[in-house]
């Protein structure tokens, strides 16, 4: 469930957030041995704290940031609302990154095949129409599989926030409805559309190949060998989460305790600190071996579909990884992923040499789009960033 990039800028913003509000984001070239900016100076923590000083509003009413990295002996952390510092939080579409990286493990292990058909090992599952996509176009998301259908949101009535779905049926679903509009998919691998669908059946493959449950390949796999001890999956019942956190809202109902339904594609609970932690092992090469560390940081050269709002200019941004590609104005690229829930809006982001990350959890209301507020966090972040050159991996 990410946060899309590409919506609107809203103008009747607080002097602080237009200040600090990237007016658009820029992909960079996709191209092999690209020399990419990096940061090199240190965080100046001011504009950030003026712009959480704005908060709550109507809009955003808690906030949780953290930038660490380079000129920092230990990260600076800034909170907004009845937020606190180490609060936990519903990370969302975050959740991929784990996902994709479990994936590449195994890949590693050669138990998947990434550039074989998916649909080998999940025959009942995957129709026979989608018979050539591979993993690989699951996790760079080029697959051309239908978009969710029939997922639980407010048109559901009271409670909606607590209704459920299976993994299972979250993917039959979508084929169906597609089938029923006689919508026709676009060649695999052709063109780049994010799609939580992708990240279903990557996570029910994973159950696959190992036999045993999602959670259990993801607690052994990462969360236990990198000590990410306020990090976890719950169960498809378990619509609680772990002291301290924030209590959210939309409109009026308050959606704190709500169903993990999105599961290896949104499910997590996690904290500034223990994503900061998982994205350094993950940058630094600590969880993937070489060639499978160069994936997590290619992103195909395919066009990006036109409702591909995550992307702009008609270039994909999402690598075999799950992590985004994306240029800010200030000319420094940040490689990272967006991610929400009902009552939350997640990121983390970082330089491809680790020399400035930002991690943020915001508690949008529902009532106007939060975009720019994110986009304020992102820019402040970076901003004081020197542009020096670093050859990348990707």
């Amino acid at each position: 469930m990410a946060t899309a990039l590409g919506s609107s800028l809203m103008h009747h913003r607080p002097s602080a957030l237009r200040r600090l509000a990237v007016t658009g984001v820029a992909l960079a070239a996709i191209t092999a041995g690209v020399c990419m900016p990096a940061v090199a100076a240190s965080f100046d923590p001011a504009p950030m704290r003026e712009l959480l000083t704005r908060l709550p509003d109507p809009v955003v009413s808690g906030a949780l940031v953290g930038v660490a990295g380079y000129g920092q002996a230990t990260p600076w952390t800034g909170t907004a609302g009845e937020v606190t510092r180490d609060a936990h939080f519903r990370i969302g579409s975050v959740t991929k990154t784990f996902t994709s990286t479990v994936a590449l493990q195994l890949a590693a292990e050669h138990r998947i095949d990434i550039d074989a058909p998916v649909r080998r090992h999940l025959p009942g599952l995957v129709p026979a129409a989608y018979d050539a996509v591979t993993v690989r176009e699951l996790l760079d998301h080029t697959s051309g599989l239908p978009a969710p259908a029939a997922i639980p949101g407010p048109a559901d009535g009271p409670g909606w926030w607590r209704k459920t779905v299976s993994p299972q049926d979250v993917v039959r679903k979508a084929f169906a409805a597609a089938e029923s509009q006689g919508w026709r998919p676009p060649e695999p691998g052709s063109v780049q559309q994010y799609n939580g669908v992708n990240t279903f059946v990557v996570g029910l493959l994973v159950e696959k190949v190992t036999g045993r449950t999602f959670e259990d390949e993801l607690t052994r796999r990462i969360i236990r060998p990198l000590g990410l001890r306020d990090t976890r999956l719950p169960s498809s019942g378990d619509m609680s989460i772990p002291a301290p956190h924030a209590r959210v809202y939309v409109g009026t109902d308050e959606v704190t305790e709500q169903s993990p339904w999105a599961w290896a594609e949104g499910g997590m609970i996690s904290t500034v600190a223990d994503l900061d932690r998982f994205m350094t092992a993950l940058f630094r090469g600590r969880l993937l071996p070489p060639a499978q560390q160069k994936l997590a940081f290619t992103v195909p050269n395919v066009s990006s579909a036109p409702t591909n709002t995550n992307c702009i200019n008609k270039t994909s941004c999402f690598s075999v990884g799950g992590l985004m590609r994306v240029t800010l104005d200030n000319g420094v690229t940040v490689w990272g992923k967006t991610g929400s829930r009902p009552g939350w809006t997640n990121g983390v982001f970082a330089t491809r040499d680790l020399k400035r990350r930002v991690t943020y959890s915001l508690n949008p209301s529902g009532t106007a789009s939060e975009r720019p507020y994110v986009m304020a966090v992102i820019n402040s972040a970076f901003e004081s960033a020197d542009r020096t050159t670093e050859e990348t991996n990707s």
